[in-house]
């Protein structure tokens, strides 16, 4: 997740002790474990592996306010999902009665802000947003939010009454929760707020600050001077300590380095070091790494994802630091483009020997590469999508002026489930708000092979694509259970998904 510099309180009045920076949240991955430990005796033998979710085995706390996957330091520690003690309960529910009673309830069903209680302004309405899971059969409670990678069988808030409406915040892509990505259980939420520009609330440029860190010239080397580093430096660097994701990257990368020199310098495929005070993950913002990585004339900017609309730090960081992006992911990526000259699309060279062939005609070809640099160098972004989203956009990236993104998402539920109350204070039928496929959609990953040397199996077909397969199963037999609306076991849930 993106840092997120939380704003000055819209009018927030916290109720009991704030959790400080350091909140304390749930992160559910993929993990492969025996059969025989989530299945008693049904589905298939119990050789076989399945994959699970990793809520119940990993607990982490996060020591800073920066949640970007890799960038904040984790230790160990258990989640407490109802975190008020006795006492404090007992002054809450004294003090604040009447606010309660007064404000719709927004119940974060993932403990994700680690607030116990505020009174939050939203515009002209409020509400109440907590993480307290006693407040869930509290007459004012309209809403529960969930934070994507969290969301699992383990506990749900059922029976679903008819006025609970569900809202998804899920900026993260499929290999952290593979089931939201299909229509049983997308189509649960009333509202979204996903990297999908079909989302309620889109966050696609949720790594991006605003245009004019694209049109900055502080980090950009003269390319004269990229030409002379050229004598130790590679014309390409790839930076990845993720190996191996469903996109399978790293089997491209790796053919590629057959046909053009790559500098390496994370733990995929390193063949290059960084110095010691920048090898730290949590470095990838810091100036010196910056300062590296704009001595080089192209990036292999991979995501490790292939989705519409998912569009990471790996696409925006070269642009900003003027180093040209060798874009691999979001198929879409072409709306996104600061102009129509900005970015080397890998998806438009048939095999990796014909884009090795393309970078090393540009680096040769001095007018051919400052072509693909020349709107950093004019200070013009002509992307009208682009600039139209970073205009209306009602939430900011690292700017304490502006709310952050889990602001503007919290107000968006709020803001719909007062717009219903005063429908029906009318007496007019509520507006039924309600996600589908586009909001979270990913295809099946797929592999690379490019000749009989490579692997046979990779560990992409050894997990992700199975995953994903289950993920199906799984994300069927979630929706036959919620649509049940009681509450069930985890054992209930894995016998449907392996009942054939």
């Amino acid at each position: 997740m993106p840092s997120q510099t939380r704003a000055e309180p819209r009018i927030s009045i916290l109720h009991g002790d704030q959790v400080p920076a350091g909140m304390t949240v749930e992160e559910i991955g993929t993990q492969m474990v025996p059969l025989r430990e989530v299945v008693l005796g049904c589905g298939p033998t119990r050789e076989h592996l399945v994959v699970v979710e990793l809520g119940k085995f990993e607990r982490k706390k996060f020591k800073n306010s920066d949640l970007r996957a890799g960038h904040a330091k984790m230790e160990e520690e258990p989640v407490h999902l109802y975190p008020l003690p006795e006492r404090e309960a007992l002054i809450l529910k004294r003090k604040n009665q009447l606010e309660t009673d007064s404000y719709p309830i927004m119940l974060w069903w993932s403990p994700l802000t680690g607030e116990t209680g505020r009174l939050g302004q939203c515009g002209a309405d409020a509400c109440f947003f907590t993480i307290n899971r006693t407040y869930l059969h509290h007459p004012m409670t309209k809403a529960f939010l969930f934070y994507g990678t969290d969301f699992n069988i383990d506990s749900l808030p059922l029976p679903r009454k008819a006025h609970h409406d569900w809202a998804l915040f899920h900026e993260e892509s499929p290999k952290n929760n593979y089931k939201l990505f299909h229509k049983p259980v997308i189509t649960l939420f009333n509202y979204t707020a996903t990297f999908s520009r079909h989302s309620h609330l889109p966050l696609t440029t949720q790594y991006l600050e605003g245009v004019e860190v694209l049109k900055s010239l502080r980090y950009l080397v003269p390319l004269r001077s990229k030409n002379n580093l050229r004598r130790r430096l590679a014309p390409l660097v790839y930076i990845q300590s993720d190996c191996d994701p469903p996109s399978d990257r790293d089997s491209y990368v790796r053919e590629l380095m057959t046909y053009i020199e790559v500098d390496s310098y994370g733990e995929c495929l390193r063949n290059k070091d960084l110095p010691q005070q920048l090898k730290n993950p949590a470095s990838m913002d810091a100036d010196g790494f910056y300062r590296i990585i704009a001595q080089y004339k192209f990036i292999l900017a991979f995501e490790n994802a292939v989705c519409d609309d998912y569009i990471t730090e790996k696409f925006w960081r070269p642009l900003k630091l003027g180093v040209v992006p060798v874009y691999y992911g979001s198929p879409s990526i072409a709306d996104w483009l600061p102009s129509n000259r900005s970015a080397i699309l890998v998806s438009e060279f048939a095999h990796p020997r014909e884009l090795a062939n393309y970078i090393r005609q540009l680096d040769h070809d001095d007018r051919m590469y400052e072509a693909y640099i020349e709107w950093k160098l004019k200070g013009e972004v002509s992307n009208q999508r682009l600039l139209t989203a970073l205009r209306e956009r009602k939430w900011g990236v690292q700017d304490v002026h502006q709310d952050n993104y889990i602001d503007a998402f919290e107000c968006m539920v709020c803001t719909k489930v007062w717009d219903n109350i005063r429908l029906q204070e009318k007496g007019l039928p509520p507006k039924r708000w309600k996600a589908d496929v586009s909001h979270l959609s990913c295809p099946e990953p797929a592999v690379f092979a490019f000749s009989p040397l490579a692997p046979r199996w990779s560990s992409l077909r050894e997990m992700w694509i199975p995953s994903f397969e289950q993920s199906k199963k799984e994300a069927q037999a979630l929706r036959w259970l919620v649509d049940r609306n009681k509450n069930f076991s985890a054992q209930e849930f894995w016998a449907l998904v392996f009942k054939d």
